[in-house]
């Protein structure tokens, strides 16, 4: 089985025998509020998915990070991980202290030891980060809504939290380790997704299984744009695909809580990080990877590999050209297998899928699955 990032799965899930006394201790501490990012990522941060990361970063992780894509240490690290302090009360606190951390609803889900306050410069922040200081960019209205005040330590966590009501499928990387093990796939490819699964990711999925033992489908289940389908209709579609297009010998399905940061290129990398912690080998990085709008060219995200050597990343990215439907080919391709034109080749833009939905028009076979598309029309029709 591939080791986790850095050669430790990290937990910082309270043992339950423990968990009273935590919450009773939490109830006296000063309380930092999460949003919903620092609420997945306190998740991730608690099963092992960042693994070697123990608790939100220190100025000298969030420096190294910003600076060289790498921790302190020099293991490769991309993107920051961090919590804001929304109180100023708090962001002039002495430290080290202990501090409750509280979800959106009020309830709280672990305890931080601050070890460090520290402020970043949002300019500077968002142009090594995101490559932009464009407040159009979600990532730039992130940090300018939230502040880049922080506070850095390790945390102790109550209990992850689950997706009803698919919390059959919220497997950690310890369970998906199993799974793996279980079924005796030694080579395991994951794919990242924020939408719902159309006819070329299909096509990617089934090339990069001929080439493996088995096949994560991990969708991305934190928060996402506003107007990205929401997740409980992507499970449907997922499930609904898994049924009756993919053999259930070689492909699983295990939610992501993970919130998106839309950064492109740098965000390749942690999302390859995050599946080798959950013991996947490969990665399938596609055109646009993890993109919005504009920021980024086609093709960064599968570039941005090369700046890391091999012996860094245990995970090997897998590199897919643009795939679509060609009417002359009469099956998936992509610009590598097909010779035909423009006017042959069926790609719909998330753009215009959601025009279509909107307007009550069915998505074409070449586009979709059936299945997947009575789902996402049935969505549009009651929303």
């Amino acid at each position: 089985m591939i080791p986790a990032h850095g050669g430790t799965l990290i937990d910082r899930v309270v043992p339950a025998a423990k968990r009273a006394e935590l919450a009773q201790i939490a109830a006296d501490l000063p309380k930092i509020e999460l949003n919903s990012r620092e609420t997945t990522d306190l998740g991730l941060i608690a099963n092992g998915a960042m693994s070697p990361l123990e608790g939100f970063m220190t100025r000298a992780e969030f420096d190294s990070v910003l600076k060289s894509m790498r921790l302190p240490n020099g293991l490769a690290w991309p993107l920051p991980v961090t919590l804001t302090l929304k109180s100023d009360a708090l962001a002039s606190h002495a430290v080290p202290f202990d501090a409750a951390l509280v979800d959106g609803d009020g309830n709280v889900v672990g305890v931080i030891h601050v070890e460090e306050i520290f402020t970043a410069d949002l300019k500077t922040t968002a142009e090594s980060a995101l490559a932009t200081s464009d407040d159009a960019h979600p990532g730039v209205g992130y940090l300018k809504e939230f502040g880049t005040t922080y506070a850095g330590g390790k945390v102790t966590v109550l209990d992850v939290p689950s997706h009803a009501p698919f919390e059959e499928y919220d497997l950690s990387p310890r369970q998906t380790r199993e799974l793996f093990e279980r079924n005796g796939w030694r080579t395991i490819c994951a794919f990242q997704t924020r939408n719902p699964i159309h006819r070329a990711h299909e096509y990617l999925i089934k090339c990069a299984l001929e080439t493996v033992d088995g096949f994560l489908i991990h969708p991305a289940m934190g928060e996402t744009k506003s107007d990205d389908i929401p997740a409980d209709i992507r499970m449907q579609c997922y499930l609904a695909l898994g049924k009756h297009y993919f053999p259930e010998k070689h492909v699983a399905l295990s939610t992501f809580p993970y919130a998106m940061r839309y950064a492109g290129p740098r965000e390749a990398i942690l999302h390859a990080i995050l599946r080798q912690n959950y013991g996947c080998t490969h990665f399938i990085v596609g055109r646009d990877h993890a993109g919005v709008g504009n920021y980024y060219g086609t093709y960064d995200a599968q570039h941005i590999f090369l700046e890391f050597r091999k012996e860094e990343l245990a995970i090997e990215p897998v590199f897919f050209e643009h795939s679509f439907f060609c009417k002359r080919c009469e099956g998936m391709a992509s610009q590598k297998t097909c010779p035909h034109g423009q006017e042959d080749r069926v790609f719909l833009s998330g753009t215009k899928v959601r025009e279509m939905l909107v307007n009550g028009e069915k998505l074409p076979g070449e586009f979709t699955r059936r299945e997947v598309a009575e789902i996402l029309e049935r969505h549009y029709a009651t929303a």
